[in-house]
């Protein structure tokens, strides 16, 4: 019936609760343990929102619940015979049974109903259809029913939940009554029309319907055609009471279905007294509490379930809102004074003080992890990542660098103050403080009981919201937002005011739970907790890596190994949750020998070596307090010294690892390894032992100054450092052209004082030393503070001298050539054409190198062919193998350019383009009127072989007539080619430059005043371009840009706020218009209706008052009316917006159609004509053929075309059913 009623929202029915956990290592997270409500909630498969609810509704029925546990596997049968045959086994009651044993004792977040649902022969899919929730809850009690027969159980659904009406019909001639009874298992209530579920009840029993006129009802009595009166009463009442709302009605009108979203209340005791056929019982007869509410979130083809429920045998720990901790009376006074007395003054810039009163200020004295950054934002009003992300990364790595101040609790999901930690009372036990049996009685938070605005629901049941996996606490005042809305009540459930539970029923979940349930759940809570500490031994497991003090020595500002054996340190595995202590303890345990005392800090390994930083002191701290994570390095020492050498620590002393640079002269430069240092060999050392530069690498202490540095490298106080220099081009400081001599910049000796971190030096960056003498070699060379070094491998161009072969003494000497031939394999070959695109195997070739400006390779190219002049350029090929872009940057480099070997550069006769240059499609529009211009390009164009055209739409409508261009005619616009052109000319350049086109050389237009520009957007005339003296760029076109141009009768120039209208009078009598004609529109001044309206007074000689105007919707086929329309005015400015046609709801822009009806002559004020009414069955028809998932039988060619996909398919409706074997 209701099959996949539910489908548009079914993202909502995946109801599960986010993982908040840490990143598992592996393997299967195990369930998730009970919430603080102490309640189990139900996995979604998919789309089973509306069976979650039902079940929770049937398990907190607790007389439902325990006639269900009363049945035995001797009338039921056991599930592991189900296979047997001939074997009895009522699967469904079994599966129920266990469901429920499940959510009342096993120690989870959710239990699965994937047992239960195929035991009702669903399948897969099943689960991901929605169905409607009271259809459900007969069709499941009608399985039950069938499943229980000839059991004890048999009568019990009937029992609880069936009652009888009675229908009554009384003749009013004779006084006979006609009685007829029929059982209910839910009342199905109006919701259209109502306001309460006591007036759908007052209309339902105790109004009465009425036969007479020509409705009249046969009496069996007067055997004839009477007035009568129907009437209903509740004859029996059933223990518990079911409403079903009908929310969900069909409208006829639109054939479509709809949700009623308006307010009906309903009450949480109901006496239903008045509704009886028998009425002198007690008021405890009659008299009803509301127990569950199931909630339908969406509108009629899709949404989600869940359902609010109180808690009749208190089984959950009910905990109140955080709003609701203190009576609303005394929050606004006590905030404030303490706020003015108590509250020290926030530090909003100072996150760790922003953090530290954030916890301080709340009850419990801590705060969960996932609503930190929430609080922080209520409290700044900005988040952690845009305040202080930047500076301090994330909110996690601060809390775990400031371990002095926050610490962890609850198994890290919560943070507090070390300097205030929080009650016992708040904070959850450690595992080995937990008890095996959930103590409920337990308050969770100190707040709630010291601060309760309401102390009467301590003694009573609670309310709590089951939304599928999820379980919160509500007050009853959450009830009354479900009365109306798009998430309103769907299902009520009532139970009687005499059903009282036992005491030991309460607070008591194994309450009537077969012993064998109990069994099965406390094994499965067993292997739970097996799993989950397994999972979380595996999930908090840390490798460590341990670094002994012995195994290393202090060398260029670093720790480093003496062996490379030792180098990546000793694994160790450690559980996180364990202390600093006990790591140390199990170290002392690995390292017997270890003598006095033991230091653990946290290590890295820089390039220079592993550096140390924060000493873990605190041997009560936890590691995952402490910040220790996976692949940490710890260093393992006595605290003070490595090897006779005292370690300094901290980010400050960080090494910088450096390439010391030294000169090398050849056999002399042996001398420079007498150090022991090893080194690198620069490029500039040849085999002949040439000179050129040794590097080698050295550590620094960052906080070290370079006279610190200079003094370590054993260098004089006369010496000089230098560091490379990176400004400008490279090259930039050669001596000689091609020369590729690096340039080096000397530190002043102000720098020495400064220290490496100072000085911005990292690591790899070079350092050169030099001592005065070097200068007087021809390697160095010392231009201000600049020093250049050149070695010969810096060398790029050797000279040749060629003689041709065969010549003789004699010959002349300007036949012997002198070439420079590159020194290195830095070469291009490039192929090359003049003009055009070559054709295969005629292109050219050249070699030149890839260090070689635009303009150097143009030039050797020009030399090639023997071209001269410099009106040449050179462009790419595009992807279509074509003439391209033109190289812009003359000086820039081939490579710069990324110029590849075996592209082909086209040489191009003219000037380069400036820079910015638009390529704009010039499109013209033949305008109907104008037939000399029509004949003037047809003659111009005959010549052409094919002929582009393209019709356009303005932004006006198509009518019969003969109106301008913006009336809307299917225009011809026909393309005239395209114009390259700067974005700084001025839109008379552009004009100019367009009327040069071939295409456009005999039509007439006298100066550019005389031609319209219109920017095209796709299909559509958009709008008129203005300003003949802006440039390009201000009217913001860019580089293919589609363009029509128009020529025009006479003069125009356009303001910013003239619009052009296509104006239209209606015809007396007629549904059509006279022929539409042009008007500028002045809004500069005035842009309201009144403005509008006179200007067409004035051009029609008529008055203003007699006019009536509209603007046409091409799109929609309809007209808008124009008026003068009220708008609100505002509270704050006591002013009224000024109306204006410009903006919202008209838009009135270039080529709009504005009709107009002169009421003095004409009364019909229907703007519609004909070809509306054409246009609007058109569309009606295709949204028709959109509904039935036909494709879109195309469009009438007007405006911009709409999203007019498929709609979304639904799935077939499938009617909800649940198998049931036979048991007679």
């Amino acid at each position: 019936m209701f099959g996949n009623l539910f489908e548009e929202d079914e993202e909502e029915g995946f109801a599960s609760a986010s993982s908040r956990g840490r990143v598992t290592k592996g393997g299967d997270e195990p369930p998730a343990p009970r919430g603080r409500s102490n309640l189990c909630g139900i996995k979604n498969q998919g789309g089973t929102c509306y069976l979650n609810s039902l079940l929770q509704t049937l398990l907190f029925t607790p007389e439902f619940r325990e006639e269900l546990f009363s049945l035995g596997p001797d009338e039921l049968g056991c599930l592991e015979d189900k296979e047997k045959p001939g074997a009895k086994v009522r699967v469904i009651p079994l599966e129920l049974q266990r469901l429920f044993a499940s959510l009342l004792l096993s120690d989870q977040q959710s239990a699965s109903t994937a047992n239960l649902t195929d035991s009702f022969g669903w399948n897969s899919s099943e689960g991901t259809n929605q169905h409607d929730v009271q259809e459900l809850n007969r069709i499941l009690f009608s399985a039950l029913e069938h499943s229980l027969v000839d059991t004890s159980g048999s009568s019990f659904i009937h029992r609880l939940y069936h009652g009888t009406i009675v229908n009554s019909i009384v003749c009013k001639e004779c006084g006979n009554v006609s009685q007829r009874q029929e059982d209910f298992l839910d009342l199905t209530v109006c919701v259209c029309g109502m306001s309460s579920l006591e007036d759908a009840l007052w209309s339902m029993f105790v109004e009465e319907e009425l036969f007479e006129g020509n409705n009249l009802y046969r009496c069996a009595q007067c055997d004839r055609l009477v007035t009568a009166a129907k009437s209903a009463k509740l004859k029996k009442l059933p223990p518990f009471m079911t409403m079903s709302l009908l929310r969900f009605s069909f409208d006829f009108a639109k054939c479509e279905r709809y949700k009623e979203t308006g307010r009906y209340s309903f009450p949480f005791t109901i006496n239903l007294q008045p509704f009886c056929e028998q009425t002198d019982g007690e008021d405890s007869d009659y008299s009803y509490e509301l127990f569950s509410v199931i909630i339908h979130k969406g509108g009629c083809y899709g949404g989600h379930y869940h359902v609010y429920i109180r808690d009749i045998d208190q089984l959950g720990q009910w905990e109140p809102q955080e709003e609701d901790c203190k009576p609303k009376t005394q929050k606004k006074v006590k905030e404030e004074v303490k706020k003015e007395a108590c509250e020290p003054k926030l530090q909003e810039d100072d996150p760790l003080s922003v953090l530290t009163a954030i916890i301080s200020q709340e009850p419990s004295k801590s705060v969960l992890l996932d609503q930190l950054g929430q609080k922080l934002m209520d409290k700044i009003g900005s988040s952690w990542g845009k305040k202080f992300r930047k500076h301090y990364g994330p909110i996690g790595k601060f809390l775990q660098s400031h371990s002095d101040v926050f610490m962890l609790v609850s198994s890290g999901t919560r943070v507090a103050l070390k300097a205030n930690p929080p009650s016992p009372v708040t904070e959850p036990t450690s595992q080995a403080e937990q008890p095996t049996n959930n103590d409920t009685s337990t308050p969770l938070d100190p707040g709630a009981a010291e601060h309760q605005p309401e102390p009467e629901q301590e003694q009573g049941s609670h309310w709590f919201d089951l939304n599928d996996s999820t379980v919160t606490s509500i007050r009853e005042s959450d009830i009354e937002k479900q009365f109306q809305g798009k998430e309103s009540a769907y299902m009520l459930f009532y139970r009687k005011t005499q059903l009282h539970r036992p005491s030991e029923a309460l607070k008591n979940p194994q309450y009537k739970v077969p012993l064998h349930l109990i069994q099965m759940a406390q094994e499965e809570n067993i292997k739970l907790q097996c799993m989950r500490e397994k999972f979380e031994a595996t999930n908090n497991t840390v490798e460590l890596r341990l670094h002994l003090a012995p195994s290393y020595r202090l060398e260029n500002g670093a720790l480093q190994p003496i062996s490379k054996e030792q180098n990546g340190g000793t694994a160790l595995s450690f559980d996180r949750r364990k202390t600093v202590g006990d790591l140390r303890l199990a170290i002392y345990q690995m390292q017997e020998l270890w003598e006095g005392d033991m230091a653990l800090t946290v290590a890295k390994s820089l390039p220079a070596g592993l550096h140390l930083y924060n000493t873990l002191t605190d041997d009560g701290v936890s590691l995952y307090s402490a910040g220790i994570h996976t692949n940490s390095d710890l260093f393992v020492w006595n605290g003070r010294e490595v090897c006779g050498a005292t370690i300094l620590t901290g980010a400050e002393w960080e090494p910088v690892l450096l390439t010391v640079v030294r000169p090398f002269f050849g056999e002399d430069g042996n001398s420079e390894m007498e150090d022991g240092v090893e080194r690198e060999e620069g490029e500039g050392e040849f085999e002949n032992g040439g000179p050129g530069l040794k590097r080698e690498a050295r550590g620094f202490a960052g906080a070290a100054t370079l006279g610190e540095v200079r003094e370590a490298l054993g260098e004089p106080k006369e010496s000089l450092l230098c560091q490379e220099h990176k400004g400008g081009k490279k090259g930039e400081h050669g001596a000689e052209e091609g020369g590729g001599a690096s340039g080096w910049r000397l530190f002043p000796p102000t720098d020495m004082q400064r220290t490496l971190k100072e000085l911005s030096l990292k690591d790899g960056d070079a350092l050169l030393v030099l001592e005065p003498q070097s200068f007087d070699s021809s390697m160095f060379a010392l231009n201000g503070d600049v020093v250049t070094v050149t070695t010969p491998s810096d060398c790029r161009w050797l000279q040749v001298d060629f003689q041709p072969p065969g010549g003789g003494e004699g010959e002349k000497e300007e036949e012997r050539r002198r070439i420079k031939v590159p020194a290195t394999g830095n070469m291009l070959f490039l192929n090359f054409s003049v003009g055009t695109a070559p054709s295969a195997g005629t292109e050219m070739n050249i070699i030149v190198e890839s260090t070689c400006t635009v303009k150097e390779c143009l030039k050797s190219m020009l030399d090639a062919v023997g071209l001269d002049g410099t009106c040449w350029h050179l462009r790419r090929l595009d992807w279509c193998e074509e003439v391209g872009e033109p190289l812009m940057d003359e000086d820039a480099c081939l490579s710069e350019l990324k110029i590849s070997s075996g592209e082909t550069l086209i040489i191009t006769e003219g000037h380069l383009p400036p820079k910015g240059f638009l390529k704009l499609s010039v499109w013209l529009y033949l305008d109907p009127r104008n037939d000399s211009m029509e004949s003037d390009y047809n003659h111009t164009d005959s010549s052409h072989a094919e002929e582009q055209m393209l019709e356009a739409v303005s932004a006006g409508e198509t009518h019969s007539h003969s109106p301008p261009l913006c009336a809307g005619n299917m225009a011809e616009l026909r393309s005239v080619g395209q114009v390259e052109i700067s974005d700084e000319a001025m839109l008379e350049d552009l004009k100019t430059q367009v009327l040069t086109l071939p295409a456009l050389q005999d039509v007439c237009v006298p100066t550019s005043a005389f031609m319209r520009v219109w920017l095209l957007e796709g299909r559509r005339l958009a709008r008129i371009l203005r300003g003949q003296q802006l440039t390009l760029r201000k009217l913001k076109l860019t580089s293919g840009t589609d363009l029509c141009v128009q020529q025009l009768l006479k003069e125009e120039d356009l303001g910013p706020k003239e619009v052009l209208l296509n104006v239209k009078v209606g015809i007396p009598g007629e549904r059509c218009y006279y022929p539409a004609e042009e008007l500028v529109w002045d809004a500069s001044h005035d842009s309201s209706p009144r403005s509008l309206r006179t200007c067409l007074a004035a051009l029609y000689g008529l008055s203003p008052d007699s006019l009536l105007l509209a603007k046409h919707q091409p799109d929609k086929h309809t007209w808008d009316e124009i008026s003068n329309w009220s708008q609100q005015v505002s509270k704050k400015k006591k002013k009224k917006k000024a109306e204006s046609l410009l903006g919202a709801p008209f838009h009135l822009k270039d080529g709009d159609t504005i009709g107009i009806k002169n009421l003095l002559i004409d009364n019909n004020r229907d703007f519609v004509t004909l070809e509306d009414e054409q246009g609007q069955q058109r569309l009606r028809e295709q949204a028709e053929q959109r509904r039935k998932g036909g494709q879109d039988s195309g469009s009438d060619g007007i405006g911009p075309r709409k999203k007019t996909g498929a709609t979304k398919s639904r799935k077939p409706e499938v009617a909800l059913s649940i198998n049931v074997g036979v048991f007679r």
